[in-house]
């Protein structure tokens, strides 16, 4: 009977890790406007993205030793995360030499992170959020609904084809600043994608001058 007892719960408990994935998929909110991103004094929460050779790349917040900036966008198909991403390639470097590092999220597969950019030899480290895991963990997913989606792909965009799922989620264009710790100092989103955080906004949540 103990025996018994014991395989019904390992089962249960085998069960419970089984749907928990989709449980949180289903969290999602429906809307941009719906989301809740993470607010700052939060803690930063781990995450799993994949690198652009396809390899784990694990962000431990507790170990986080130098200031690290965290920027979210849709897709190299998204002409204004190509132009936001241009736009940054005055300020990157300004961050570097002042001890930051400097990560970029994207909502596409490994593969694409590079080749779908407008400039794709851009000097930046580009992180292949498509499962959505980093974007879920700060509060700025949401899905993409069924009309828009079907848009897209009139205008040549699939996304089940840039992410290689079929969840049609998106995170909400976002920048985040975390510090050593792992505490949320600073933070930027907004659920209009066309606005962006300016380059010197962004100098200036890092305390860095514009002039120097």
């Amino acid at each position: 009977m103990r025996a018994l007892i014991n395989l019904t719960l390992l089962l249960l408990v085998i069960s419970g890790f089984a749907v928990a994935p989709a449980a949180k998929a289903g969290d999602v909110p429906k809307r941009a406007e719906d989301v809740q991103p993470l607010p700052v004094g939060a803690s930063a929460p781990d995450f799993s993205v994949r690198t652009a050779a396809g390899d784990a790349f694990v962000f431990d917040a507790d170990a986080v030793t130098q200031p690290t900036l965290l920027i979210f966008y849709r897709g190299g198909w998204c002409p204004y995360c190509n132009r936001h991403l241009q736009e940054l390639q005055t300020v990157v470097p300004k961050l570097r030499a002042e001890g930051y590092e400097v990560l970029f999220l994207s909502a596409d597969r490994p593969e694409l992170l590079y080749k779908s950019l407008d400039e794709p030899d851009i000097d930046y480290t580009l992180l292949s959020d498509a499962a959505m895991t980093a974007s879920r963990a700060f509060g700025l997913a949401f899905e993409v609904d069924a009309p828009t989606v079907k848009r897209y792909k009139e205008f040549g965009i699939d996304l089940e084809a840039s992410s290689g799922f079929d969840h049609h989620q998106l995170p909400v264009p976002a920048v985040y600043l975390i510090g050593a710790g792992g505490t949320v100092e600073f933070m930027f989103s907004d659920p209009d994608y066309k606005k962006r955080l300016e380059p010197d906004a962004l100098l200036s949540a890092a305390g860095i001058s514009a002039g120097d």
